[in-house]
């Protein structure tokens, strides 16, 4: 029998048709407890491992990923965000989790099947089908990133690492942690800090800075996939008390690490100065003066890695925040990386 042209347009039409009926039927069934073919598993990661392996080819410029400043917010983005379903060195999957189709993988195990760039790929973009979310925010790659490095350390880390890096509460040993594990100290806690972290310190800051940055957390009017996932479940009257509680605390003074002389001379002048060629202003013309505008944060004394970063957000357009977001944007245009360096340099100092 030939098949002729005719055969093939009947059965594009019937094919749709039919498969619309077994779906109305019900006889397809959906039940994760029945778990899939074996077939089916396997192609569904198949066409997984495809996809990710295909689109992190175009991923080659991927960072230096040894920074232990990475570690700490991205550490703690995980144990509120991810090891509910993944599980985590202080605490197993439940079985709960484990029912799930497909059960969401025990990541010590499968993340060094994976490049750094396939896992930045599944981190920011997530996986249909599957129950893994994107990033909550597509604009912050250097927080994906942070979360890479964490994941890259995840399979030889112990609980007890796991619980420091997280800044959950251990209950006696590890593996005992709080009904109630994460607060906002597990990052910002003063001696967690150092120059090195990128989690900012918040201690002295001012009550109606610290208030107009959680709201814009909470707008995603300043974008951050781990900022709006800590500030997300909370009540519109915690975030006044959170203002008002970081305000009140005393900034730490802390000049232990070792700065090059010519690099803060290079920072000073351009705070105190700006560089007018450039249009560059002094940064001390909003800041760290007497009457300064309370919605400007205070620079002196902040972390240089924190500040080196969201000069750099500000630099792209990225940062966002408040009304006054903009006027950052503009001061940082001209800045080079080098003026970036020196100016954080001089104000962790400072």
């Amino acid at each position: 029998m030939r098949i002729r042209w005719k055969h093939l347009v009947v059965l594009v039409i019937i094919a749709p048709l039919l498969g619309l009926g077994v779906g109305w039927s019900g006889l397809m069934s959906v039940r994760a407890s029945t778990g899939h073919w074996a077939i089916t598993d396997w192609f569904l990661h198949w066409v997984m491992r495809n996809s990710v392996s295909a689109r992190a080819v175009a991923i080659d410029d991927v960072p230096p990923l040894d920074d232990p400043g990475l570690i700490p917010g991205a550490a703690g983005h995980f144990e509120t965000g991810c090891a509910t379903c993944h599980g985590s060195p202080a605490q197993p999957r439940p079985d709960s989790v484990l029912a799930m189709l497909p059960p969401p993988p025990d990541l010590k195990t499968v993340v060094p099947e994976w490049s750094e760039a396939e896992l930045f790929e599944i981190v920011k973009h997530g996986v249909r089908f599957t129950g893994m979310p994107a990033w909550p925010t597509q604009s912050r790659d250097d927080e994906v990133w942070s979360m890479v490095a964490f994941l890259k350390r995840l399979p030889e880390m112990d609980a007890d690492e796991y619980i420091k890096s997280s800044g959950l509460h251990g209950i006696g040993h590890a593996g005992e942690v709080s009904p109630l594990p994460i607060t906002c100290e597990s990052c910002h806690a003063e001696g967690k800090l150092n120059d090195g972290s990128l989690v900012p310190r918040l201690a002295g800051q001012s009550e109606t800075y610290l208030l107009n940055a959680l709201k814009a957390y909470v707008a995603k009017d300043r974008p951050s996939g781990i900022m709006q996932v800590a500030v997300g479940t909370l009540s519109d009257d915690a975030l006044p008390e959170l203002a008002a509680y970081y305000a009140k605390q005393t900034p730490v003074q802390r000049h232990s690490e070792v700065i090059d002389p010519a690099l803060a001379a290079e920072g000073k002048a351009l705070a105190e100065h700006g560089r007018q060629k450039d249009k560059v202003p002094a940064c001390l013309s909003c800041h760290d003066k007497a009457a300064a505008n309370p919605a400007y944060p205070k620079l002196s004394g902040q972390n240089a890695a924190y500040l080196r970063q969201q000069l750099v957000l500000f630099k792209a357009g990225i940062r966002g925040g408040s009304s006054y977001a903009h006027l950052m944007t503009d001061a940082a245009k001209e800045l080079t990386p080098e003026d970036i360096e020196a100016v954080s340099a001089y104000f962790s100092h400072r």
